[in-house]
């Protein structure tokens, strides 16, 4: 059956009208939003990006991430669980996984039975990925890995994880390499951040987790042995322009509440709509969104042509600058619009009984994961100045 863009919105739409109550409740109450994976399994949304030979949906890049601007409005929190899942958890099985691997993780990850995550941040490894200290050793028909990954998005409700090292005895100058990791071993242990630790997103599953002598199996290798780098960094691809998405979904959010709010708030004597410095926000906002929107669909549209197009590298290379300049202008953009929000929500905009004040919080987390503002802006400067330019070599 040929993939259905339509029906995928439809969907998504279902599934948007229902975890909105969801999300406001564990919001107010600060909790784990649980309902998201059932209700995203319902709507069958957990295999949106997975190939129909594997049980999912196949969308294309361009149905995909509208897909998620659309969750995205929801809040920052549902997406980042769909990233988590399907842009940086599903994304690189199904790109460099063996086909028996992919036929292990996908079909399960599209029904719901497995949620997966992306292990490639350390407590001392950010934007430096080269910097960590993860190992990993291999013995006979398996592999051995020890290490700590931190700041994992659904890490502490995954069942598999996307997990990066280096061989043992060679942190720093051996090449990395990438496995799939079950994580109901004994050698897996994982810790939740307490939603108190968190600036914002207070209903995502943030944590940290332990690898003690943690087994993969040999087929689990992603690539060969030293491809790691490469997955990560192709896979980061697919992950800034999913947050990218997300957060002109956060904008068309902050616009539409910001409309309805300043057509009824009355002050001086009139709706505070027919003010011109009220009307100044309402324009920036929708020029966030006008921008973010081009931006978002042009870096799209060019990760169907180089999905399309596979040994094609200057299609890859200008994928993955498109996915970085939307990814550093969506998010900054959604945060001066969640930012204008508040400003003309007033008292009330500050306050989580309010979206504007929510997405403030939320979204501001966008200009850190998946790559920082200032690592962004070296590769967007870079791609200007010249490879022989780059500030990191």
């Amino acid at each position: 059956m040929p993939f259905d863009a339509a029906r995928l919105m439809e969907d998504t739409e279902a599934f948007c009208q229902e975890v909105r109550p969801a999300e406001e409740l564990a919001y107010a109450e600060r909790k784990f939003n649980d309902q998201v994976v059932p209700l995203a399994k319902k709507h069958n949304l957990l295999g949106m990006n997975i190939g129909p030979e594997y049980g999912g949906r196949g969308a294309d890049n361009v149905s995909y991430f509208t897909a998620l601007t659309r969750i995205g409005r929801e809040g920052t929190t549902v997406r980042t669980f769909f990233s988590g899942h399907l842009s940086i958890g599903a994304y690189p099985i199904q790109t460099w996984g063996s086909d028996a691997l992919k036929k292990k993780y996908l079909p399960a990850a599209a029904r719901g039975e497995k949620v997966l995550a992306f292990g490639l941040t350390e407590p001392d490894a950010g934007s430096n990925p080269r910097e960590m200290t993860t190992t990993y050793e291999k013995k006979g028909d398996r592999y051995v890995l020890n290490g700590v990954k931190y700041l994992i998005s659904n890490g502490g409700i995954a069942d598999a994880v996307i997990v990066f090292g280096y061989p043992a005895g060679a942190v720093g100058t051996g090449r990395i390499s990438a496995f799939v990791l079950d994580t109901d071993q004994p050698g897996f242990e994982k810790e939740s951040f307490a939603v108190n630790a968190k600036m914002g997103m207070p209903t995502s599953n943030t944590a940290m987790f332990e690898m003690h002598e943690a087994v993969v199996p040999a087929e689990n290798l992603l690539g060969a042995e030293g491809d790691g780098f490469r997955v990560a960094m192709g896979t980061l691809v697919s992950g800034r322009l999913s947050v990218a998405a997300g957060c002109l979904g956060v904008i068309e959010d902050c616009l539409t509440e910001t409309i309805e709010y300043a057509k009824v708030r009355k002050q001086h004597g009139k709706e505070i709509a027919r003010h011109q410095l009220v009307q100044d926000h309402i324009a920036h906002i929708e020029m966030d969104r006008v921008a973010s929107e081009s931006m978002v669909l042009r870096a799209a549209e060019m990760k169907d042509r180089s999905a399309a197009h596979p040994g094609d590298k200057e299609l890859a290379r200008r994928a993955d600058l498109l996915a970085a300049q939307a990814k550093f202008f969506a998010t900054n953009a959604a945060w001066d619009a969640a930012d204008r929000a508040v400003q003309v929500f007033g008292g009330r905009g500050w306050s989580t009984l309010y979206r504007p004040g929510r997405h403030l919080m939320d979204v501001r987390v966008c200009r850190i994961y998946e790559g920082t503002d200032e690592i962004l802006k070296l590769k967007i400067a870079a791609a200007v100045l010249g490879k022989e330019w780059e500030a990191f070599k």
